[in-house]
């Protein structure tokens, strides 16, 4: 006799259609004028704004002031990111469950308040009280940081096989000693490939925080874009787009050596 085919699921096509619907109705509900784009007068005056950011500005004291703007934004995404992996790892113990129902709840909304205000607000939020610069454009990348690298440390530490760390209390370990042991070492190539993922967002995030005051490029970008010096706003852009490519680079390779 032959076994009888399992249930098809329709979850998957029902899932397709509504996104399609949803597309549709953006569209619809936008009115976006695509033609405009096309028009010969939209090109020229692309073309012309385009012309003033030629050439960029390459005197020595302005390429100095851009490196360090630079090496700011870098230390602003290095640092942001650090203090969020160390709160995102305490924030996850509790939100995998390992403390109850309870505080796995609690601090998962705790954790979806913090990842779904974007950087820019939280930057916003917290020029109020640090003040313009770095500090508090660092303290936003960390805040945001933290809901994601907490929601995605807790699952990979739900996920985790429960075996070995099982084994070892049983035979006496304290239960931090068997976390470390067992249960970290099983989770740790992953958190470490998600932190170099979201450090290669953070060093792109911090290039645009210093739009609303929190320093390093992005500030140097706004003050030239509001004096209308294009030559010097493209200099600025170029140190963005090499600072993001060294990141990039840096970031993968470490991960492909995370891999082997």
């Amino acid at each position: 006799m032959r076994p009888s085919p399992p249930p098809r699921s329709w979850s998957t096509p029902v899932l397709l259609v509504l996104l399609l619907v949803l597309v549709v109705a953006s569209f619809a509900t936008l009115r976006l004028d695509l033609a405009a784009f096309f028009t010969p007068e939209a090109a020229g005056t692309t073309l012309e704004f385009l012309g003033g950011f030629t050439p960029p500005e390459t005197a020595a004291p302005f390429l100095m002031k851009t490196l360090n703007a630079a090496l700011e934004t870098l230390s602003m995404s290095a640092l942001g990111t650090l203090l969020a992996v160390i709160a995102g790892l305490v924030l996850a113990l509790p939100a995998s469950g390992r403390w109850g129902g309870a505080a796995r709840a609690l601090v998962r909304v705790i954790l979806n308040v913090l990842r779904s205000i974007p950087e820019l607000v939280w930057a916003a939020l917290l020029l109020v009280a640090a003040g313009l610069g770095p500090f508090a454009g660092t303290l936003a990348l960390a805040a945001h940081t933290a809901g994601v690298l907490g929601r995605l440390f807790a699952d990979a530490l739900e996920n985790a096989e429960p075996a070995p760390e099982a084994a070892l209390r049983i035979n006496g370990a304290p239960a931090l000693s068997a976390f470390f042991y067992a249960t970290l070492p099983q989770t740790l190539p992953q958190m470490l490939s998600y932190t170099l993922y979201r450090w290669e967002n953070n060093i792109r995030a911090a290039a645009v925080l210093g739009v609303v005051g929190a320093g390093g490029l992005g500030q140097m970008l706004k003050y030239h874009l509001s004096l209308f010096q294009m030559q010097s706003a493209a200099t600025v852009v170029l140190a963005m787009l090499l600072l993001v490519a060294l990141v990039d680079a840096i970031s993968y390779a470490l991960r492909r050596a995370l891999t082997r």
